[in-house]
């Protein structure tokens, strides 16, 4: 019985970074979209990005920030709407549903 004692060869730098694997395209693929995506909801462009990076990368910020404001006003207003309508409601229910239950 004759052992061979070689050892696995090593790709050389060149020849690791040459390796891409189609999963590895696909996955670049739908990495891009799902970026190109969050960047379009905060309106950025990008052309404006090779430009000037750390300005546009602010008014995004800014953008989120102001939208999260807005959002949370918005939501503020249909509570108080709607609250105008079910609080009167639940108060008679509750009151209703006490005095029959004695």
């Amino acid at each position: 019985m004759t052992e061979t004692s070689e050892k696995p060869s090593r790709k050389t730098l060149m020849g690791r970074l040459a390796a891409i694997r189609p999963a590895d395209l696909v996955i670049l693929f739908f990495l891009c979209v799902l970026v190109g995506v969050i960047l379009a909801f905060f309106n950025v462009d990008p052309a404006d990005l090779w430009i000037d990076f750390f300005a546009t990368v602010g008014e995004a910020w800014n953008s989120f920030f102001g939208g999260l404001g807005e959002l949370l006003g918005n939501a503020l207003k249909y509570f108080f709407l709607g609250a105008v309508i079910i609080l009167p409601i639940w108060a008679v229910w509750h009151v209703l549903r006490a005095v029959l239950k004695r």
